[in-house]
């Protein structure tokens, strides 16, 4: 039965936008999950980023991450943009910031909406967006004692 978005529902909630933020302390997965559950959300999209052990074929020891003063309301702007465009009953985004180790998590972003193909599209989206948009940077620290900074945006 295809949807008639006939029910309130099927349409985007009036203040969907539930929780973003950049920290210094670990991420809670669970905290995401709860912030985006919506009894009328049939499809929950959850992406967790977590530091890897290499990068570009060498061993990556452990990263930090640093931010400019905007980064949290560039977020805030990008999840406003997935908002307008998604069916999104409810919407989390938090990146960490800090000295991170490999297999912490970087980033936890969760979008819910009726139906879980627009779960995944806004989830999609939200996640590349703040990766090309949002300005914070990495820091990587590798084996073989080689640093390298790379741009996420």
């Amino acid at each position: 039965m295809a949807p008639t978005n006939d029910h309130p529902g099927e349409q985007a909630a009036q203040h969907p936008i539930k929780l973003i933020g950049v920290r210094d302390t670990p991420l809670s997965l669970d905290e995401v999950f709860r912030a985006v559950g919506d009894d009328a959300a049939g499809g929950v999209a959850l992406f967790v980023g977590t530091v890897r052990n290499h990068d570009g074929g060498a061993d990556v020891d452990r990263l930090g991450y640093s931010c400019h003063p905007s980064a949290e309301a560039e977020m805030r702007r990008i999840a406003e943009k997935v908002v307008a465009g998604h069916p999104v009953r409810a919407l989390a985004a938090v990146h960490r910031v800090g000295e991170l180790a490999v297999g912490d998590l970087a980033i936890v972003v969760g979008v819910s909406c009726p139906h879980r193909a627009d779960a995944f599209d806004a989830c999609r989206k939200l996640v590349d967006d703040i990766k090309h948009e949002v300005p914070i940077w990495k820091h990587q620290q590798f084996s073989d004692g080689t640093e390298e900074w790379v741009g996420a945006c």
